[in-house]
């Protein structure tokens, strides 16, 4: 009789437990008017300012930031009845402040997974959530509703300023440029996602209709009666019994600071509104540097006289050992100005133990930037070369917009009196051209070789038919061929490209490239023509094929030229 009632008391405690169990799993929704004593999962390098701002993000390159709601919910099952819902809905207020005006990265994503573990996730364009080879597996259970300021043609983006929902690819089953619906106007009106400002967003999934709806609106507006996306989705298969929800945003070669200020979040209701009262403040944005003379006002004469005598003294004595030169037209064309001063003390001075190699058009030396610990090649031109001068006006015009896993990325440039500079991402095993034609160099066999091919394939698919315009890179070589750490090939050297709109001819007379790869109708018409680029790939493939005999046979050495 004892042993029964001992058996039925545990019972009865069991099922008590199981009941507070699920009731605090039911807790479904919550608000958040900034972040303050929020037990949020933080992870990277998000964190919560004083004044409660949710910070994914920061200027620092090439980083993720996550924050994830502490517990699972649960959408499939309830422990103790047979209720099911896919529904919810949550509303947010963000902002991107990017370090330039018109170029941010990447973005950040609202998301729902079974796991608040992204082991492998990578930054950039996967927005740290997923990576190469997890990129559209339909183990993922992965929602995503993406807010990205970065185009990537591997994804299929429509532009650098749009709104995607993602379900287990961030290549997005339907994406929309950033818009909202003016109720009083009748029209949409266009938001800019980097532009600093905040804005507010709300996501909507209707499981009887198997319809999400994506609406964004300036902070200052109502809910717009109107979504921007509509799209009918059957979450079905990609929700499990228990899943979490949060935020991941991730920084590239440029970086912005990506902002959470409030958050509201319903599983099966409608999320409670957000008080835009109670939201914390942005962080004040630095000022523009650009002439801060015109921020000053000199109030008398006298004062401009003292100005100008002290300047002129401290230009006398000060020597200028960081000089720089900043002309008008690098203000359209310019992606991002590197200091001279960070460039000198990243190389050491630009000792000749940091050279890589020289060329044509100067010399290629390996630095880490002191601000981020970042890995790159620093080419420096001479002052009295003219085809320099006129390479540098080009590549920055150029590569600076162009943007392909298969190029070299430039990152940003420096001038100063007498010299130029590039930054390029570091390719820790050189250009190709050493690779092949050096006999001390480890082996490089025909999976390599089949994947540095593919991939320069695939960059001159992007400059011919992908890019806004017709690229003509005019000098497709071995030593014009750079490799990562994974051999993956990745085509620089833009100083003879020429670019021409679509339809149009590319007015081009003169002939340039290096023999061997020159084709052949080129040398009598001056003509060139992205069938030309291909004769030269087609000439660097048969190079390629014969890389072991070539080897043999061949003992010239070859300058090294970065591109």
């Amino acid at each position: 009789m004892i042993a029964a009632f001992k058996s039925l008391h545990f019972l009865l405690g069991l099922f008590v437990s199981s009941k507070l169990l699920a009731l605090a799993q039911e807790q479904n929704h919550f608000i958040y008017h900034g972040f303050t004593g929020a037990n949020l999962l933080l992870s990277e390098i998000a964190k919560i300012h004083p004044n409660g701002l949710l910070e994914l993000t920061n200027t620092s390159k090439q980083q993720i930031g996550r924050a994830f709601f502490p517990f699972p919910f649960l959408f499939n099952t309830s422990l103790f009845n047979n209720s099911r819902s896919l529904s919810f809905s949550t509303q947010f207020a963000f902002s991107m402040v990017s370090e330039l005006p018109t170029l941010g990265g990447h973005g950040m994503a609202f998301t729902i997974s079974q796991s608040t573990n992204f082991t492998g996730a990578l930054a950039t364009q996967y927005l740290g959530i997923l990576n190469s080879t997890s990129n559209g597996l339909s183990s993922n259970h992965l929602l995503a509703v993406e807010l990205d300021a970065i185009r990537s043609p591997d994804f299929k983006d429509i532009n650098d300023n749009h709104v995607g929902i993602d379900v287990n690819s961030l290549i997005s089953i339907e994406s929309a440029a950033v818009t909202y619906f003016s109720d009083e106007e009748k029209e949409n009106k266009s938001l800019t996602l980097i532009s600093g400002h905040v804005m507010h967003v709300w996501i909507d999934y209707d499981e009887v209709e198997k319809l999400l709806n994506v609406t964004v609106a300036p902070i200052t507006r109502t809910k717009p009666t109107l979504p921007l996306l509509s799209t009918p989705l059957d979450l079905s298969s990609v929700m499990l019994d228990s899943m979490y929800v949060g935020f991941s945003s991730s920084t590239g070669a440029v970086a912005s600071s990506h902002y959470i200020l409030g958050w509201s979040f319903n599983r099966g209701g409608q999320a409670q509104s957000l008080d835009v009262s109670k939201l914390p403040s942005l962080p004040p944005q630095r000022k523009s540097r650009k002439k801060p003379y015109l921020r000053i006002l000199v109030p008398t004469i006298t004062a401009i006289i003292l100005l100008v005598a002290i300047s002129g003294a401290a230009y006398i004595i000060k020597r200028k050992k960081y000089e720089e030169l900043r002309e008008d037209w690098e203000q359209e064309y310019g992606p991002q100005r590197f200091s001279y001063k960070d460039l000198y003390k990243a190389t050491t001075g630009f000792t000749d133990r940091k050279l890589l190699g020289s060329g044509g058009f100067g010399k290629v030396y390996r630095g880490v930037l002191p601000s981020s610990n970042m890995q790159v090649a620093i080419k420096k031109v001479s002052h009295d070369s003219k085809q320099g001068t006129k390479q540098f006006v080009a590549e920055i015009a150029s590569m600076g917009r162009l943007r392909h896993r298969n190029l070299v990325q430039l990152l940003g440039y420096c001038r100063r009196k007498g010299e130029l500079l590039l930054v390029y991402d570091y390719m820790p095993h050189g250009s190709l051209d050493k690779l092949l034609f050096h006999n001390d160099t480890p082996s490089f066999n025909w999976v390599h070789r089949y994947q540095v091919l593919r991939g320069v394939a695939s960059a001159l698919l992007y400059l011919h038919e992908e890019w806004e315009q017709v690229v003509l890179h005019r000098d497709v070589k071995a030593s014009n061929i750079l490799l990562d750490d994974d051999f993956n090939g990745r085509l620089g050297d833009f100083g003879l490209a020429k670019f021409y709109d679509r339809g149009a001819n590319p007015q081009t007379t003169c002939v340039v490239g290096t023999v061997g790869y020159i084709a052949p109708e080129v040398t009598r018409t001056g003509r060139a023509t992205t069938s030309s680029d291909v004769f030269a790939f087609g000439t660097f493939m048969l190079e390629m094929a014969l890389w072991k005999e070539t080897c043999r046979a061949r003992t010239i050495s070859r300058e090294d030229d970065f591109g």
